[in-house]
């Protein structure tokens, strides 16, 4: 097994939503089949039909959650190294392309929100800049084409 490494906060939020979608959300799928079998004959019931459909996909999203905390390793932001990008560093780049400096955080995929600037280091972005040292210049091909990055900072 591959192991996940996730920031504290990260493993308490993805801790959070397991715990809600055993609880709460298997209850209202449980509520959601009762009704649906409630209205007569299961073999031209869309409502179970939808009704069954999300409960595997519940069960599926559960079964990824608890694989990837129980493979999760905690990482202290104190440990990161700032002398090349790590995960849970925060990065900042210089992209060549459209001339503007962005700040990112490299975090798991199970931890990355690009709202929050946290890129995945399994993402094409976050693939090129890990192990990067600061005024290393990096190029990633992306859907949009190919990006020159510049690293300019690293810090925890």
């Amino acid at each position: 097994m591959e192991k996940n490494y996730l920031s504290r906060e990260g493993f308490e939020k993805l801790e959070a939503e397991l715990k809600d979608l055993k609880g709460r959300g298997r209850k209202e799928i449980a509520e959601e089949i009762a009704e649906a079998r409630a209205k007569g004959d299961l073999s031209e019931n869309a409502e179970y039909d939808a009704a069954k459909e999300a409960q595997g996909m519940l069960e599926k999203r559960i079964a990824e959650l608890e694989n990837a905390l129980a493979n999760a390793r905690i990482l202290d932001e104190e440990d990161v190294n700032t002398d090349k990008a790590y995960l849970l560093s925060t990065v900042t780049i210089y992209n060549h392309k459209v001339e503007k400096e962005v700040k990112y955080t490299l975090v798991s995929k199970d931890e990355a929100d690009f709202k929050e600037n946290k890129i995945s280091v399994e993402s094409p972005i976050g693939k090129a800049i890990l192990g990067s040292e600061i005024d290393e210049i990096v190029e990633v091909e992306v859907p949009a084409g190919k990006l020159k990055l510049e690293i300019k900072n690293i810090e925890r």
